[in-house]
């Protein structure tokens, strides 16, 4: 007995080694999208790694020309989406309802590039590492709601009047949890050219652009004159 008793609780080590061992390599995998604990609707911590997410590509988007036959158009870029901050909406047919992003969606979204098939650019998806696409994507079948809902639409953000002061960087006008890899949407031949970068080269975009917390208020500034060309 004494002996089945001591194989027993070696067993039971063994199996909890295991488990914990487990538990703890599937966390190491996990992105830390950390809740701040905040009233407004930018709590989020962001990821600064997620930031240099294909980098490599910055140069050659630099040199990359225009090609506005197969560009998206920035309102096109809006209305792919049921509300605003929504994820987009699959444009295309979907060959097998059940595909998921491992075995089609990232073919051609993980690097982007001419797809002959729809006649378009495939845009850059920020985050290949999340395989399962159609939890969040879903097919564009119609364009009315199966129910009355309060989603606005058709607001966005202003493009070209988003900055703190004149001459300022542009604030970054939404969160950016799962967007973190700024030029998946900011660069590249499927970018709308209202929202296209000029400056892909230089990958560390939350050194000059920072979230847009909250709204600023109108202030007098006394003895400050700020003359523009």
């Amino acid at each position: 007995m004494k002996r089945v008793g001591i194989i027993i609780f070696f067993s039971l080590l063994f199996i909890a080694f295991i488990v914990i061992w487990n538990k703890s390599y599937w966390a190491g995998l996990e992105e830390s999208y950390v809740p701040v604990k905040s009233k407004d609707a930018h709590s989020y911590l962001p990821i600064d790694r997620g930031v240099f997410s294909g980098s490599e590509k910055g140069l050659k988007y630099a040199i990359m020309p225009y090609d506005s036959a197969h560009m998206r158009s920035l309102d096109y870029y809006y209305n792919n989406r049921a509300f605003d901050g929504a994820p987009p909406s699959i444009p295309h047919p979907v060959s097998e309802e059940r595909s998921a992003g491992g075995v089609t969606c990232l073919q051609c979204h993980k690097s982007g590039g001419f797809v002959a098939k729809f006649d378009t650019y495939a845009p850059i998806t920020p985050h290949p590492e999340m395989i399962n696409c159609r939890q969040c994507h879903v097919v564009k079948n119609t364009e009315s709601l199966f129910v009355s809902s309060e989603f606005t639409r058709k607001v966005h953000a202003t493009v070209g009047k988003n900055n703190a002061l004149p001459g300022s960087p542009p604030v970054i006008p939404h969160h950016i949890q799962m967007r973190e890899n700024c030029l998946a949407c900011h660069a590249g031949p499927a970018a709308p050219k209202e929202i296209r970068v000029t400056h892909p080269e230089r990958v560390n975009c939350m050194q000059c652009h920072v979230l847009k917390t909250q709204e600023a208020t109108d202030m007098e500034m006394d003895n400050v004159k700020i003359n523009l060309p």
